[in-house]
C-alpha cells in the first residue's frame, strides 16, 4: 500500500491508503477519493487545478519536468514546495507523501 496524507482546502488532514500498481496519477487518485478538483486540463500539466504543496516527502519525488514548472510559474501562490499532482505517478517511492492542495475546486 501507498501511504499519502493530504489536507484540504478546508484544513482537514485525511490519510489515503492506496493499493500499488494501479497506474494513476496523484491528481487521478484525488479525484477517485472524491476531492474536488477540477482538473480543467486533463492531466496535461495546463491549467494547475492540482496545484499542491509538499510537505513531506520531497526527495523522494521525481523532478518536475519543463511544462510543470511554466505552468507553476503562472501561479502567484506557487512555492519552492510547489508541485502539479498530474504530475506524480503513484509509486512505492511516494510512499509517506504528505500534501495540501492549493489549486482550485469544482
Amino acid at each position: 500500500m501507498i501511504h499519502i496524507k493530504v489536507e484540504d482546502n478546508k484544513g482537514e488532514v485525511q490519510d489515503l491508503e492506496i493499493p500499488e500498481g494501479i497506474n494513476l496519477n496523484l491528481m487521478e487518485t484525488l479525484k477517485a477519493f472524491e476531492y474536488p478538483l477540477r482538473a480543467t486540463c486533463g492531466g496535461m500539466a495546463l491549467c494547475s487545478d492540482c496545484h499542491c504543496q509538499v510537505l513531506e516527502g520531497w526527495d523522494n519525488l521525481p523532478e518536475a519536468q519543463e511544462q510543470e514548472l511554466i505552468t507553476l510559474d503562472t501561479r502567484p501562490d506557487a512555492t519552492g514546495a510547489s508541485r502539479l499532482a498530474c504530475q506524480i505517478k503513484l509509486s512505492e517511492a511516494i510512499d509517506g507523501l504528505s500534501i495540501r492542495l492549493i489549486g482550485e475546486n469544482e
